[in-house]
């Protein structure tokens, strides 16, 4: 039984750690997307210089994207299984 208790605390604190980097990845998320938000072209010089920082800009929070969906999979994947496992002990104690 004891061991199942280390059990249940390597799974909830390995799910705090995961959902405090994607908490942080979704705010670094929305710090990027207000960037976008406030572009202001002036010129043409201007619009083809900052075009090109758009266009990264974009790339960017794609793949931040592809990431923060990954890392969502896996807080919510160990929040199941945590879950699981308490109800598991629950049951067989």
């Amino acid at each position: 039984m004891l061991f199942m208790s280390a059990a249940m605390n390597y799974l909830f604190f390995s799910w705090v750690g995961v959902t405090t980097v994607l908490l942080a990845l979704v705010i670094y998320g929305n710090t990027l997307s207000m960037r976008e938000e406030d572009q202001l072209y002036l010129n043409s010089a201007e619009q083809v210089m900052l075009a090109a920082e758009q266009r990264t800009l974009i790339h960017r929070m794609h793949t931040l994207a592809r990431v923060i969906l990954g890392v969502a999979i896996v807080s919510a994947t160990l929040l199941v299984t945590a879950i699981a496992a308490w109800v598991w002990i629950g049951f067989h104690s």
